[in-house]
């Protein structure tokens, strides 16, 4: 227990950048505007995940639609190449030592919503329902803890879940600090990612699928902070990480 307790609440100075509360925050934020983008506008499905892929996959094999099944197969399969992609790219990217893989995935990102807001209103759903897939699985890959604590930043399951844990744990009196911190938390990624859906809904309304380059902004807050870790304040651990 106590190394857990230590292990919360290591100095802030420990952590690389791309580690921080805040950069998680901020992709959450992008994980709801996503979200809610392409249920409105992009054939009215929700991409960061792929349960409910898999549970269609299976209706449509139960029912013998066979091309039905085919179709699901697409997402989930790009879900999967952005997983491999990730796992892959992380390792040569240190060895570079120029920039992380962090920041190098948040200008992909930054550059698939750029292409997927110029796509016409009329072209088929499925290019930025595939498009947001592959990008989605990319940074659930990538971006897995916040200052140690495991985290998600494309879908609120085990958010909720460790609200509920961490409220039952304060209440009976369990807690040395740990989980009011993560209560604090994971609540905070709920609330980010409500905020970024809203945000979504209501640019849709207005701007239509054009409404997906807002989410530029958050981006490009976020790959100016990565940066400027990579290339001055956590340079030395960069260059340090295969020595």
């Amino acid at each position: 227990m106590m190394q857990e307790i230590q292990s919360v609440f290591r100095r802030e100075d420990e952590f690389l950048e791309c580690e921080r509360q805040h950069v998680f925050s901020i992709l959450i934020f992008v994980a709801g505007f996503y979200g809610a983008y392409t249920y409105t506008v992009r054939g009215g499905v929700f991409c960061n995940a792929q349960t409910a892929n898999f549970v269609l996959f299976a209706m449509a094999l139960g029912n013998a639609h066979w091309t039905k099944a085919l179709y699901f197969l697409i997402p989930m399969s790009a879900y999967l190449l952005g997983a491999i992609i990730s796992e892959s790219i992380a390792e040569p990217m240190r060895r570079l030592r120029v920039i992380r893989w962090e920041t190098l995935l948040i200008i992909i990102e930054m550059v698939t919503v750029i292409i997927l807001g110029f796509i016409p209103d009329s072209a088929p759903y499925q290019i930025t329902q595939v498009a947001i897939n592959f990008i989605a699985s990319m940074q659930y890959t990538t971006f897995r803890q916040a200052e140690k604590v495991p985290m998600a930043t494309t879908f609120c399951t085990n958010h909720l879940r460790q609200v509920g844990i961490a409220i039952v744990k304060v209440c009976k009196g369990n807690d040395n600090g740990i989980y009011r911190r993560r209560l604090s938390i994971h609540g905070r990624m709920l609330l980010f990612f409500t905020l970024g859906g809203v945000a979504s809904a209501a640019l849709c309304r207005f701007f239509s699928g054009r409404a997906i380059f807002f989410a530029l902004i958050p981006l490009l807050i976020l790959l100016i902070d990565l940066l400027y870790a990579d290339l001055k304040t956590d340079k030395p651990d960069l260059t340090s990480d295969l020595s």
